[in-house]
């Protein structure tokens, strides 16, 4: 999750434009770039090309419906929108927290820099709007290695001044305290980064994970080619296993098997773990992780169901879709450490607008807020549906300007990141070291499943929970093994009965007739 364009980043458009004239458009964890034209135009990113492509479903008002019954609350206005647009098996989510009440949400960060900017928040934004909603656990990942290794391999081998292993740790913490700030429960939520975390029973499935994908899968996914480092190369395993619950048994009330204990009863992975799905909310760009994983869930020593994701578009650049919005450009984003003054300089100087040449030509022909930046970001941040129609058609019929547009923008970022500053101020090292800390979560999930499940966590055993394994029902509604053994046996006594003439229960009677 980690490149440079990660999750709600917005599109990274080529530098060297002249050399990409013709370019279709590419969108994967590295590169994020709309199609270039022959005379060298950087078009808008086709989100409906996309989800032919890839193969993901779109988000209908259908989906909105059943989330809005299940949960018994309004759908974010990110989802509202369409600004979180399409899916994979998101109904089935919806399906397993109606019936057995709860599920893991994941998502995370890539540390390129030491503050987030607003493309960064949206991902997060929208969790925490389903933690809250659904009352789940949440695991949150930094990818500081990844970040490491991939701008050593873009800076062919060579370590530069500020880009140390160190150096991405120390963003790491410092991109925590932003996540934190935007008002995750602590109870209920888990931050970590590579760094720290890798080991235990995380790394077991790391390590049966990276058997399963071979260096041309990997290639043809991402992109890597010969020069890759071989860190690059082996990542993804990293990312895709941190949706797995069993990777986390310290969250569920498991023991994990690290130093300094290395506890004998947690030696191997908990199995109960393995039957909680997962819900991943992120931005288009990783789906070809999550693409790889679901298609080696079931082939894991303990099979896990297939993840679920719901993705968004990207966040545009200030100036547009021939911009790019870069932690080495200030002017290309709006960050979460801007001052008011600084907000309102770059919005002004450096928004694209959709509005027309002349206050003339504006007046009689509108503007369009379809390609008007300011316009582009109330929608991701002002809440009022009513107010953003209302100054949409105001634009279009030009009753308002671009500069009366832009101010309204000001304002909401001036008010969003000036709350954010004030908690942000808030947050300590302590504070992100609690948030760090492998402890069991509390939540409740659906208060009312229609068949609730076993407690996985409540009938595990000091054993390693060898008994919970067994007894606890699977949340994806298949059944322990033990169950699904059990029907089989009995099908298979059926259709023996049935090719003899006899009723399912007419053996047995027979028997107690004798």
């Amino acid at each position: 999750m980690a490149s440079a364009e990660a999750v709600g980043a917005p599109p990274a458009v080529a530098a060297q434009v002249e050399e990409k004239k013709g370019a279709s458009q590419q969108i994967d964890p590295y590169n994020v770039a709309g199609e270039v034209d022959e005379s060298g135009n950087v078009k808008a990113i086709d989100y409906d090309r996309l989800i032919t492509e890839f193969g993901v479903q779109p988000l209908t008002e259908e989906h909105l419906r059943r989330f809005e019954a299940v949960t018994g609350k309004k759908a974010h206005r990110l989802m509202r929108r369409k600004l979180f647009f399409s899916h994979r098996d998101f109904d089935k989510i919806l399906d397993a927290y109606e019936q057995y009440g709860t599920f893991m949400l994941y998502t995370g960060r890539g540390p390129s820099s030491g503050s987030m900017h607003l493309g960064h928040t949206v991902p997060f934004l929208f969790t925490k709007e389903l933690q809250d909603m659904f009352d789940v656990p949440l695991v949150i990942m930094l990818t500081d290695d990844e970040k490491y290794l991939y701008t050593r391999n873009k800076n062919e081998g060579v370590q530069k001044a500020g880009a140390a292993a160190e150096d991405f740790l120390e963003y790491a913490y410092e991109n925590i305290k932003d996540i934190i700030a935007l008002g995750f429960d602590m109870k209920k939520t888990f931050i970590y980064t590579d760094y720290e975390y890798l080991g235990g029973h995380y790394y077991r499935n790391v390590s049966e994970f990276e058997s399963l994908v071979t260096f041309n899968q990997a290639a043809g996914a991402f992109g890597f080619g010969n020069s890759t480092n071989i860190g690059l190369i082996a990542y993804g395993a990293k990312q895709c296993v941190a949706a797995f619950p069993s990777s986390y048994p310290d969250l569920f009330g498991y023991k994990d098997y690290r130093a300094p204990d290395y506890d004998l009863s947690a030696k191997r992975r908990h199995k109960p773990l393995s039957t909680i799905p997962t819900l991943i909310p992120c931005a288009i760009d990783q789906e070809p992780y999550f693409r790889i994983l679901r298609d080696r869930c079931d082939r894991m020593t303990d099979p896990h169901p297939k993840t679920a994701l719901i993705l968004s578009k990207f966040l545009t650049a200030l100036q547009g879709p021939g911009g790019k919005m870069s932690a080495s450009d200030p002017n290309s984003a709006i960050f979460m450490s801007d001052t008011p003054n600084q907000i309102k300089n770059k919005i002004n100087r450096h928004a694209f607008s959709g509005g027309r040449e002349s206050l003339e030509e504006h007046r009689k022909l509108g503007g369009n807020p379809d390609v008007d930046v300011a316009y582009t970001y109330l929608s991701y941040f002002l809440e009022d549906d009513e107010e953003l129609e209302d100054l949409g058609k105001k634009y279009r019929s030009g009753e308002m300007l671009t500069g009366e547009m832009k101010q309204r923008c000001i304002a909401e970022l001036q008010k969003f990141v000036g709350a954010f500053q004030e908690k942000r101020a808030g947050v300590t090292h302590e504070t992100m070291r609690e948030y760090m800390r492998p402890r069991r979560l509390e939540y409740q999930g659906n208060p009312s499943p229609t068949r609730p499940a076993a407690d996985a966590v409540s009938t595990s055993t000091a054993n390693g929970g060898s008994e919970g394994a067994e007894a606890a029902k699977r949340a994806d509604g298949k059944g322990t093994k033990g169950e699904r053994k059990a029907a089989k046996l009995a099908a298979k006594k059926e259709e023996k009965l049935a090719a003899r003439g006899k009723a399912p229960d007419s053996e047995g009677a027979e028997a107690e007739a004798a």
